[in-house]
């Protein structure tokens, strides 16, 4: 029974290092100290001031062509009060010949 004990202690300590160790190579690249991605995030770290007034502007241009794609563009003007009454008339004359 001990044995079993000793085995499920060595199968949680297993299972729970891996996002440990996985959290310190992450951390040690973030200060320039790995190659590959870290620099890469080094890097943006870095952005000059222009760089990031253009990052600005495309993501504003990007959230306004997607707000205007979800606009309804087939929208049409209000109808006057004329419009209104002309189209209820019709409709009023179109129900009276389908009685018939």
């Amino acid at each position: 029974m001990s044995r079993m004990r000793f085995l499920t202690l060595l199968l949680v300590i297993w299972l729970s290092a891996g996002p440990a160790l996985a959290q310190g190579k992450g951390q040690g690249q973030a200060r320039g100290q790995g190659q590959g991605q870290g620099q890469g995030a080094n890097r943006q770290q870095h952005m000059s001031q222009e760089d990031r007034q253009q990052m600005r502007n495309d993501m504003q241009d990007a959230y306004r062509d997607r707000d205007r794609s979800r606009e309804r563009p087939d929208r049409q003007r209000p109808m006057t009060r004329e419009e209104r009454d002309k189209l209820r008339q019709d409709i009023q004359e179109a129900n009276q010949q389908m009685r018939r």
